[in-house]
């Protein structure tokens, strides 16, 4: 349960919330910030999907093409890999190589659920194996999948290969997420992609202040579902001097940093067309700061999520690009300001992302 402030912390309503962490977010206005800066500010992009960090940062940054993304991938000053919530972001190389130490354990504790696949598999002779032969060569999945269950024939194959994925910080190597080009998932340790050792992983209350920077003012459980992390009340407690507490609409204790922004609530807050998965979406364990709760579930069908569409700061809708379209699917009836809004906004993503492609804006109808 979330720790209740004080009755003397001062309230912070929803719309103030939001604007905060719109303001954090760099989706208050667009920030001139290159990509490698944003990404390290965000502490990470979430990235299952691959284009799904372009169209994060189109939203965010001022003047954003592809290439800014890409070009600092190439060069192997970002990359994708596992790290917070056993999902993949992308990274600077500073925090591949200390954010994916900090949740390490986490990660290894997932293997519980697959030990019986992992029968008779030592996992430091497992670890030893699969960092000789991707740092020997970049492996695709399916050729390491070979190897290991060459290794180990009795042991169930996506058992080792999530056991590799939890033991090991693999990163997934270029072309592989790069702008305009297509290619397998291919492996090998983050040390050998960038030529240097892991760092051990930052001390908490470093990764406090950062988190705050980019998602605050938060909870500690907003801060614990944001890391995939628990146990993170004592490096809150140590930094409570230097930050400042909140209490949000239902009471919960919320820190902040004290220079942070925190827009006045009436701040305008453009529409923005956010990819699935993005960062706003997933790191709160509270998300009715820009989820009304009358819209919940309604981004997502299963595993899948959709991509999102904001307006006022919200979660309005829905958004999609067909052949020759991008179809706007807004929750509940926009005005006709609104609409103009959206457009315009549909037309400056779209003439960032896809400049050489005829596209018409259009509103459909939310999918069921």
């Amino acid at each position: 349960m979330a720790t209740k402030a004080p009755t003397s912390a001062p309230v912070l309503d929803t719309r103030a919330l939001n604007r905060a962490t719109l303001a954090r977010q760099l989706l208050l206005e667009r920030a001139p910030l290159t990509a490698e800066a944003a990404v390290a500010h965000l502490a990470g992009l979430q990235a299952q999907s691959v284009k799904a960090p372009y169209y994060a940062l189109a939203a965010r940054l001022d003047g954003f093409t592809p290439d800014d993304l890409a070009a600092p991938m190439a060069d192997r000053r970002l990359a994708r890999l596992v790290t917070l919530r056993s999902t993949i972001h992308t990274h600077t190389t500073d925090d591949c190589l200390t954010l994916r130490p900090l949740v390490q354990a986490a990660r290894e504790r997932e293997l519980d659920r697959f030990r019986a696949g992992l029968a008779g598999v030592d996992p430091d002779q497992l670890t030893a194996f699969v960092r000789e032969l991707v740092e020997d060569e970049p492996r695709t999945v399916g050729r390491l999948r070979e190897e290991l269950t060459g290794r180990w024939p009795d042991a169930d194959p996506q058992a080792l290969i999530l056991a590799a994925r939890a033991r090991l910080p693999l990163v997934q190597v270029t072309p592989r997420g790069l702008w305009g080009r297509s290619a397998q998932v291919t492996l090998t340790t983050a040390e050998h992609w960038f030529g240097r050792p892991a760092e051990p992983a930052p001390a908490p209350d470093a990764v406090v202040r950062r988190y705050l920077a980019a998602f605050g003012p938060a909870s500690v459980k907003d801060m614990q579902t944001w890391a995939g992390l628990t146990r993170l009340r004592d490096a809150f407690e140590r930094l409570r001097p230097d930050l400042v507490t909140f209490r949000g609409p239902d009471g919960t204790e919320l820190f902040d940093l004290p220079d942070a922004p925190r827009p006045d609530p009436a701040t305008p807050a453009p529409p923005r067309f956010l990819p699935e998965y993005d960062n706003l979406l997933l790191s709160h364990a509270d998300r009715t700061r820009f989820l009304p709760p009358r819209h919940k579930g309604r981004t997502w069908r299963g595993n899948v999520a959709y991509r999102v569409l904001l307006v006022d700061g919200f979660v309005a809708g829905l958004w999609r690009l067909t052949d020759d379209a991008l179809v706007v699917e807004a929750f509940d009836a926009l005005t006709a300001a609104r609409r103009a809004e959206v457009v315009a906004e549909g037309e400056r993503m779209l003439a960032a992302m896809h400049p050489d492609a005829a596209y018409d804006v259009r509103f459909g109808t939310v999918r069921g």
